[in-house]
């Protein structure tokens, strides 16, 4: 299996930003007493107006604190992350946090996905009372054809790949929408603009729309999506590109 895009412009700055906020961490890691930001912008070769939202960053994920001087230290989060006891723990509840946060700013159930031994798994959601997550009347194993999860995910791999996945789960209609055709649906797949956002305008079920972006760490075949009650399709746009400008913290998660 391959990949068959080439990283998106923000896919190449959330994967930049991940770069360069390691080296941050590695930095104050070893830094026990403290680092300036004057110093991290030295050692790490990171202009201010790089460095400074990068620094806000951490702090928000709780990967770094700073003391009353000033300087930046090593914080809970990255603490916890680097204790082989609580480590699978603190990953999950990290990774959570996040979403919860990115739930919370763009105002929409947001989901993690992955493509593992074959098979689409959603790793985790984050919803709530005002941001109903998509009720899963068809296991999404099955429905990579119609949601948008499926079709970002399927859309990272290459021709083989895809044909592979189609040939072992068939194409249902689930909707008016949906595409049962797999000619089409690779054709559609082979089309879509890397820097564009994979849109599910009621494919997968009535009354949801959904957006999936690329979220790849190493060699892992992942997305991140979103949906939101057809009623707010006028925002889907906008908050597929909210989510793929703010993949980073999630791209971090990952990395770590």
């Amino acid at each position: 299996m391959t990949l068959q895009h080439e990283p998106t412009t923000a896919q190449t700055t959330a994967h930049r930003s991940v770069q360069h906020a390691l080296r941050v961490l590695e930095l104050v890691a070893r830094r026990s007493t403290g680092v300036t930001d004057g110093e991290l912008a030295r050692h790490a070769a990171l202009p201010p107006a790089r460095l400074t939202p990068l620094l806000r960053m951490l702090l928000r994920e709780g990967y770094v604190e700073q003391l009353a001087d000033g300087a930046y230290v090593t914080g809970a989060s990255l603490t916890r992350l680097g204790s082989t006891h609580e480590r699978g723990r603190a990953l999950r509840e990290k990774l959570q946090s996040t979403l919860v946060g990115l739930r919370d700013s763009i105002g929409a159930a947001v989901y993690v996905s992955r493509y593992v031994d074959g098979e689409i798994r959603v790793m985790d959601v984050a919803d709530g009372p005002r941001t109903p997550k998509v009720n899963e009347w068809v296991d999404f194993r099955v429905a990579g054809h119609a949601c948008a999860v499926g079709k970002s995910l399927l859309g990272q791999l290459d021709v083989a790949a895809r044909r592979d996945h189609l040939a072992r789960h068939k194409m249902p209609r689930l909707t008016s929408r949906t595409i049962t055709n797999e000619r089409v649906l690779l054709t559609k797949l082979a089309a879509q603009a890397p820097t564009v956002p994979v849109l599910d305008i009621q494919e997968y079920a009535v009354g949801t729309v959904c957006a999936a972006v690329p979220v790849t760490a190493g060699a892992a075949v992942g997305c991140l999506a979103l949906s939101l009650p057809v009623e707010r399709a006028h925002r889907l746009r906008e908050a597929a590109e909210t989510l793929n400008r703010e993949a980073a913290p999630v791209l971090l998660s990952l990395a770590i």
